[in-house]
């Protein structure tokens, strides 16, 4: 088996490619001899928990089975995979795979179409991602973002005994809640702003127009139009006090910290939120459910992000190689459910040691059929925003918080979206 290496940063992996280029004997396209030494580089998102020597763990099997592969794991440090993926096309360093960014229309040009492959046209989400019909990534499960976790005492004190199915029945909770004396909503302030609001207006938007993202593209709908019963409703919610008074100044971690210490009944948060509970000190007991949709809307989108997306580089001269790869690391059960397990992700039929939180999550996943999935904040695929999206509605949510009425935050959404689309 050939030594696997860590390349510690992405100056090293540039360096080192030249050299390989020059001395690699394999066609561009694959085609590949099984007794051919092979180095794949694969760029990665490095975090506390996706660490060099776990990514180097998880793709040790595929080069036990394959010792003709070498896989190199590409570490980008400060810079991130979605930066330094154009400085390295540019440069004419790209490497073979990249993982964790989902590809664009603008990207598509630079990718392997993987359409014939079952394992990335038929894995989660890949409808989504889709670009003109086509497979550019493989992903390993999805991250759920519709969703409201909740404080399980909260709702016994206030005497809501069923989780709210609609928009309507979620409205008279939160006043039951602040009846009891819970703050109903616990939100912050930077990313994090527009959370609620977009739980509250996606199911129903995307629920009633599944192609709301190409008719706001096109000027067909426009914000207010659209978006316009949602954001008043949270304005109103605001005034009544059902987000917490400080929400501006409350950083992400603090939000956090402030729900698991049950300082409040309910937090509007991605799937990811489950990993961080399982985690906690004595946590206050939590549920969650799905984010709903107006009576009417018979099936209400959910939120949702691939988990892991792999997309083979154009360039590579190593594609077959890769393409075997990226299979193990999307289908081989125990690749997957490493993946899965190590970030709080999910896909139906793996299940991993879970918390209570964890299973509940693993059960909507199962009853969310693949057609109701949508992007949040910009989009991703073809259902895509213009770019600076999520940022602008963050802004004029955070004006919302702060006392903005919701008509001018409607009219300043009009006039963002009138600004930047094409």
């Amino acid at each position: 088996m050939i030594t696997r290496r860590t390349l510690t940063a992405i100056g090293a992996a540039a360096a080192a490619v030249t050299l390989l280029a020059g001395c690699s004997s394999a066609a561009p396209s694959g085609g590949e001899s099984q007794d051919e030494g092979i180095q794949l580089r694969m760029l990665v998102n490095v975090t506390p928990n996706l660490t060099e020597e776990w990514w180097n763990e998880l793709v040790a099997p595929f080069e036990e089975a394959n010792p003709n592969i070498d896989v190199v794991i590409d570490n980008p440090g400060a810079e991130g995979v979605a930066a330094a993926v154009p400085r390295l096309l540019a440069a004419g360093q790209a490497p073979d795979i990249v993982q964790s960014q989902a590809p664009t229309p603008d990207l598509a040009e630079e990718l392997v179409d993987l359409s014939e492959y079952d394992w990335a046209s038929g894995g989660p989400l890949a409808d989504q991602y889709s670009i003109d019909g086509k497979y550019y990534m493989a992903g390993v499960g999805v991250q759920l973002q519709s969703l409201w976790f909740y404080n399980k005492d909260a709702f016994a004190e206030a005497g809501i005994t069923d989780v709210p199915t609609t928009v309507d029945e979620l409205e008279d909770a939160l006043g039951k809640l602040k009846d009891a004396g819970w703050t109903p909503i616990q939100t912050g302030g930077d990313w994090m702003s527009s959370g609620a609001l977009q739980t509250l207006a996606l199911p129903s938007i995307v629920g009633e127009n599944p192609d709301w993202f190409a008719d706001m593209n096109s000027g067909d709908t426009t914000f207010s139009a659209s978006y316009g019963d949602y954001t008043a409703m949270y304005a109103d919610w605001i005034a009544e006090g059902y987000t917490n008074a400080d929400a501006l100044g409350v950083k992400y971690p603090d939000a956090e910290q402030a729900f698991l210490s049950g300082k409040a009944a309910l937090y509007p948060m991605g799937s990811w939120f489950a990993g961080t509970e399982a985690k906690a000190e004595n946590p206050a007991p939590i549920g969650v459910f799905r984010g709903p949709a107006v009576d009417g809307v018979a099936d209400p989108a959910m939120g949702a992000n691939i988990a892991s997306p792999y997309m083979i580089m154009k360039v590579s001269e190593h594609q077959d190689a890769a393409a075997k790869l990226l299979e193990f690391l999307t289908t081989d059960e125990d690749a997957v459910l490493d993946q899965l397990q190590v970030d709080g992700n999910y896909r139906d039929g793996f299940e991993y040691d879970m918390t209570d939180l964890g299973k509940e999550l693993l059960a909507i996943v199962s009853d969310t059929p693949a057609s109701a999935y949508t992007p949040t904040g910009g989009g991703y695929g073809e259902r895509k925003l213009p770019d600076g999206y999520s940022g602008e509605i963050n802004t004029q949510t955070q004006a919302l918080l702060g006392g903005t009425s919701a008509a001018d935050v409607d009219a300043a959404m009009d006039a963002w979206f009138e600004a930047n689309s094409n």
